[in-house]
């Protein structure tokens, strides 16, 4: 078993086709999509006809697919309203997700903006996602929090600190991890030194277990470890190089967490991008 490798992709003219051909011209075998605007709280009714288009391309090119909900999700937030919205926001992304044959649905772990809101912050994800949580079944994608690049009050700031996000989420078994490599870098975990993803794969394992490492974003940085800045740079062209991610596709617990490019570009960049992380791979399997 080795991890696929693919995109996020555009879903301008709609995702049957432009997803789908994206992936086949970039050679991706898993993409991740927007399932509705990413900066809005827009939640439009779902086309069935669109979907079922969607899913049977998929599985005619033997392609996974992930969603990634909107970045206004903050379910740690004070204002009111951003979380209800928040609450609502993830419960459509997961929705959609079942729709259109998603295996994940990835959330940003976000902030509690203010320092004193911390306390308050973990209750409200618990009181407003169990109820989510519970509706899922197993026909339904996993949800899986994506540390972000640990400025500000962010509730994860280290991997460390996901133990408390899934406290508060009661260890659901349908809750799992994106773990972005440009954010863990951000945030400073070390990953560009020799052994350095290997050492922070391994912590990521002893934290939460290998089981719910469900999807990697493979994106280089474009600033230097612990800087809290989250600016994706092409594979090898940042401060993470090409190597880290050698070790990256050798760890056994990526075998079923596919690698998503978040990076600049499109097809011509994608595509040399899969193809590199294609080559790792073959390496690795012999």
């Amino acid at each position: 078993m080795t991890p696929r490798i693919g995109a996020h992709t555009p879903t301008s003219g709609g995702m049957a086709k432009r997803s789908i051909n994206y992936a086949i011209e970039t050679g991706s075998e898993a993409i991740q999509v927007f399932a509705s605007n990413p900066r809005g709280w827009a939640m439009p009714p779902a086309n069935t006809e669109a979907d079922e288009a969607f899913r049977a391309r998929a599985v005619e090119h033997d392609i996974e697919t992930y969603v990634h909900a909107p970045f206004l999700i903050n379910l740690g937030s004070p204002t009111q309203s951003t979380y209800e919205n928040s609450l609502a926001s993830t419960a459509y992304s997961l929705t959609r997700g079942r729709d259109i044959g998603a295996l994940g649905v990835v959330i940003h772990t976000g902030s509690a903006v203010d320092e004193s809101h911390i306390p308050q912050a973990w209750k409200q994800i618990h009181d407003g996602m169990m109820p989510v949580l519970e509706k899922l079944t197993d026909e339904d994608p996993w949800l899986l929090l994506e540390p972000t690049a640990g400025q500000g009050q962010s509730l994860v700031k280290k991997l460390d600190d996901l133990t408390k996000y899934f406290d508060a989420l009661e260890w659901h078994p349908k809750v799992g991890v994106c773990l972005d490599t440009c954010h863990v870098f951000a945030a400073g975990h070390d990953i560009a030194k020799k052994g350095g993803m290997t050492e922070t794969l391994d912590l990521l394992v002893s934290i939460v277990g290998i089981e719910r490492i469900q999807l990697i974003h493979a994106n280089d940085s474009m600033d230097v470890c612990g800087a809290l800045k989250d600016r994706h740079q092409n594979i090898g062209e940042g401060e993470i190089g090409a190597k880290p991610f050698e070790e990256l596709l050798a760890h056994p617990a990526v075998v079923n967490a596919p690698l998503i490019l978040e990076t600049p570009g499109q097809e011509v960049e994608h595509g040399a991008e899969v193809a590199m992380l294609k080559k790792m791979r073959a390496k690795i399997k012999k």
